[in-house]
């Protein structure tokens, strides 16, 4: 709880104080100590300031700043001190003192229990205070997810290339006593408000502060990397620098002078290798000692001795790191002098007229209370200069005079413009790569050449990228794909359906007749049995998938196909969420914040329901296997994903003409080296897939499956048929009602109904016909003669192959899922662009579809 939720006479213990390194720094040579007693003494008139007592002083406290400050209240702290004891009574061996602080542990299985003395409260709250928040931000494919992923045993997605992660992710992990809680970030090259992962990464870090931030750093690409350290110096927050990749460094013979270059950022800087876990012991060590010591530490450079002295007895429970590495960096636990400190908190100096401009910007900002406390202000100031929209939008809606703010700002970039002959965004960009060229020459920084470690990635560009060879290797991966997909996909996806339908007629033989009967059967075995056979399938589709990202063919995907893109009227950015389309419509609507250009991104997302999602897949197998001969079956497949293509080019060529005219940003973006994905990594991304695919068989299917059997069931009369109980329920009146709208593509109510339920999840129609089409005769033969029964089905119900191809372009086309639309409707903030999605594609699967039957009938 914060400090500021504390009530008139009631009293805490202060955990830590909260926000950037210049408030906390006030707020703790206040007094505000972590394990001091304070007292609520008094609320002011208008209810602010509030007066507190601590360490024998009173001393007054706006609301905004109190509410930057955790504290445990005296409820918690009992309920805190129960656990102890529970964990002691359990524990007899369990010598360890939480808090380094002996005072008597009161009974608390009396009546009525003597209060918690100062000493006790003390040390529920140093209990409590061991939770560190971790933020990991870096630029894209540095590495965070790998840190992420080995240091809390998650499994996160891990790509080789950009945009991967579009999401803040939390995990967990416990080290020396410690619990962190770790944030990874999406990907970002600066903190700039360019593109909407960037404002993402630099909302999530202001508005949850976190304790510490780990800067991971691609250290084979240190210059560039080291600007977004630049920027993050600038907020003024605790960081450690994570010099990630270092063995390839190693490798290529580079000289880096670690040390020396955290000696002139005033940050620590750690070789790791996150594949390897080398480091990782040593970077959360060095998080423990700065969060710990860093806002105690007096002009000197000397550490408060209390807190000394607990950092040391702290450092003494756990022997084993010591032991590995007996003199660590960046130590507090060498007494009231830390040894190898190299934090400090540096002002990167941009030049004279824009540090004077940072100057007089600041002056205005200091009068504004409200910030002061959460922004730091030069940060604030630098990011005016650059004229960043975002910032300029705060100043207007949280200070009182943001006029006069915004006057000192224009005069402040007028004067840079005059005496630089530069805007001063530019001038500020040179300025910070001017500071990070001058600190590695300092450090006596140099690339080796002991090896090329981009070699291989150029002999495999030469052929990958070429412009003759290029496309035919794209279209060859991809057909590959598809015939294993189906070929090896056949053998396993036998066998399940083989299983279902001998659970299904072991049903049959051994139950009662009734609805409960016709429900297992028809509804349970028919819906999702005829979607989980697909599973092989599946998982093999996502293989090939994590195979091109985790390689680096993606990046190359999206290079080659740039010049297409931009005749498309959009950005070679959006190739990697199209392509991520093919898995699933969501993380790939998700992804597009890596596009900077709004115009690109709105367009991407509106053709990225045509790309043909796993989701549709069990519904081309169903069918394309019903209907077509085993010869023709990749090449229909392929060419459903090809017109879902072509029409996303048609679409989004028609939509930058028309809805979303201007032109585009420049395509920058980062090629990596291709890296052999391990066979441990792809499949824990395929069985992901396979899981997510099994959830939906027990949720959505399953219900959407009892739900269309029920439909299809009532009102039921014994006396009729199974075809003629169809025709008569209330399905069967639904798909008679809608029938002539679909009469153009020569689809009957049995294909109706299916598309309709759909809308919900694309694998329900595959449900819903293997509902509607089923029958015990089918139930109890084997796969091929279950296919050729529905087949006998489907002919006599008068569909053709060709309106069963028409039924599957409209499976592609139509309105996506009800995920894909809320996806729409999270990254666009309205809900006008995921109605307009829904609705246009409808629209545009109906006329296509009608006129491939139309002609087609005309033809054959």
């Amino acid at each position: 709880m914060k400090l500021s939720d504390l009530k008139t006479g009631e009293r805490g213990v202060i955990v830590k104080v909260m926000g950037h390194g210049g408030f906390r720094k006030r707020i703790v040579e206040m007094g505000f100590i972590k394990g001091k007693v304070v007292d609520v003494l008094q609320n002011a008139p208008l209810h602010d300031p509030v007066k507190y007592k601590l360490m024998g002083y009173e001393v007054s406290l706006r609301h905004s700043e109190a509410d930057m400050i955790e504290v445990i209240s005296v409820e918690e702290a009992e309920r805190i001190e129960k656990e102890n004891k529970k964990h002691k009574s359990n524990n007899p061996s369990d010598t360890y003192d939480e808090a380094a602080n002996n005072a008597p542990v009161e009974d608390k299985s009396a009546p009525n229990p003597t209060p918690l003395t100062d000493g006790q409260l003390r040390d529920a709250a140093m209990k409590k205070r061991r939770t560190i928040n971790v933020a990991l931000v870096g630029n894209p494919n540095c590495g965070k997810t790998s840190l992420f992923n080995f240091a809390s045993g998650a499994h996160e997605r891990v790509g080789n290339y950009s945009g991967v992660t579009v999401d803040a992710k939390v995990g967990h992990a416990e080290f020396e006593g410690y619990e962190f809680n770790i944030v990874d970030l999406p990907g970002t090259y600066s903190l700039s408000a360019y593109s909407p992962e960037e404002l993402y990464v630099r909302k999530q870090i202001i508005e949850n502060t976190p304790d510490v931030i780990i800067n991971v750093i691609d250290t084979s690409n240190l210059e560039r990397n080291l600007y977004l350290t630049t920027q993050l110096i600038d907020m003024h927050l605790r960081m450690v620098c994570a010099l990630n990749m270092f063995d390839e460094t190693e490798k290529r013979g580079d000289n880096v002078d670690y040390a020396k270059l955290g000696e002139l950022f005033g940050v620590p800087m750690i070789p790791t290798t996150f594949t390897t876990g080398r480091g990782v012991e040593l970077l959360f060590h060095i998080i423990i000692n700065m969060y710990e010591g860093l806002d105690f530490l007096d002009a000197n450079g000397n550490l408060d001795p209390e807190v000394a002295e607990g950092i040391k007895q702290w450092h003494e429970q756990y022997s084993k790191s010591e032991k590995e590495q007996p003199d660590h960096d960046e130590d507090f636990a060498s007494g009231v002098k830390p040894k190898h400190n190299v934090f400090r908190h540096i002002h990167i100096n941009h030049g004279t007229y824009i540090e004077e401009g940072i100057t007089a910007i600041q002056a205005e900002l200091k009068k504004e209370n409200d910030l002061r406390h959460k922004f730091s202000t030069r940060y604030l100031a630098i990011k005016l200069l650059e004229r960043d929209s975002d910032t300029e939008q705060l100043i207007k809606s949280s200070t009182s005079h943001p006029d006069r703010i915004l006057t000192v700002r224009d005069k402040a970039t007028a004067d840079v413009q005059t005496y630089t002959h530069e805007d001063s965004e530019t001038a500020i960009m040179d300025a910070k790569y001017g500071f990070i060229h001058g600190a590695l020459q300092e450090a006596g920084y140099q690339t080796g050449n002991k090896k090329d470690t981009y070699q291989v990635t150029h002999l495999i560009d030469n052929v990958i990228t070429n412009k003759y060879v290029g496309f035919p290797i794209f279209i060859l991966m991809i057909w590959v794909m598809f015939e294993t997909t189906f070929s090896l996909g056949q053998y396993p996806m036998n066998w399940i359906e083989a299983g279902v339908e001998w659970i299904g007629s072991m049903i049959s033989e051994h139950m009662t007749a009734g609805p409960l009967k016709d429900m297992l059967i028809d509804g349970v075995i028919g819906g999702v049995g005829s979607v989980i056979v697909f599973l092989p399938q599946i998982l093999i589709l996502y293989f090939f998938i994590s195979f091109m990202e985790d390689s680096g063919y993606m990046a190359r995907a999206a290079f080659i196909m740039d010049k297409l893109m931009h005749k498309m009227g959009l950005h070679g950015k959006s190739f990697i969420p199209l392509i991520m389309g093919f898995g699933c419509n969501v993380p790939a609507v998700m992804a597009t914040r890596t596009i900077e250009s709004r115009r690109s991104r709105l367009i991407t997302m509106l053709i990225l329901p045509l790309m043909s999602c796993s989701a549709r897949f069990p519904i081309y197998i169903m069918i394309i296997g019903t209907m077509f001969a085993q010869q023709y079956r990749s090449a229909i497949m392929m060419s459903l994903y090809l017109v879902g293509i072509v029409m996303a080019v048609i679409m989004s060529r028609l939509f930058s003409k028309t809805l979303f005219k201007g032109e585009d940003t420049p395509f920058v973006m980062e090629l990596p080296p291709y890296r052999f994905p391990t066979a441990k990594a792809i499949g824990r991304h395929t069985w992901q897939k396979g899981k997510e695919y099994l959830k939906k068989m027990g949720g959505i299917i399953l219900v959407a499956s009892l739900i269309v059997w029920a439909l299809g069931y009532f009102p039921h009369d014994e006396s009729l048929s199974r075809e003629q109980q169809q025709e008569q329920s209330y399905i069967g009146r639904i798909g008679h009602a809608i029938e002539p709208v679909f009469r153009p593509q020569g689809f009957d109510w049995k294909l109706d109904v299916g598309l309709i339920s759909g809308v919900g999840a694309k694998e329900i129609v595959a449900s819903t016909m293997g509902i509607l089409y089923h029958s015990d005769e089918a139930a109890e033969e084997g796969s091929e003669e279950s296919y050729s029964h529905l087949q006998k089905q489907m002919v006599a119900d008068g569909i053709t192959p060709l309106a069963s191809y028409c039924f599957l372009l409209f499976v592609l086309l139509y309105f996506p899922c009800i995920a894909t639309i809320a996806a729409i409707k999270g990254e666009t903030g309205s809900w006008k662009w995921a109605t307009f999605a829904a609705c246009y594609t409808t629209v545009l699967a109906w006329i296509v579809s009608a006129i491939v039957y139309q002609i087609g009938s005309l033809l054959m």
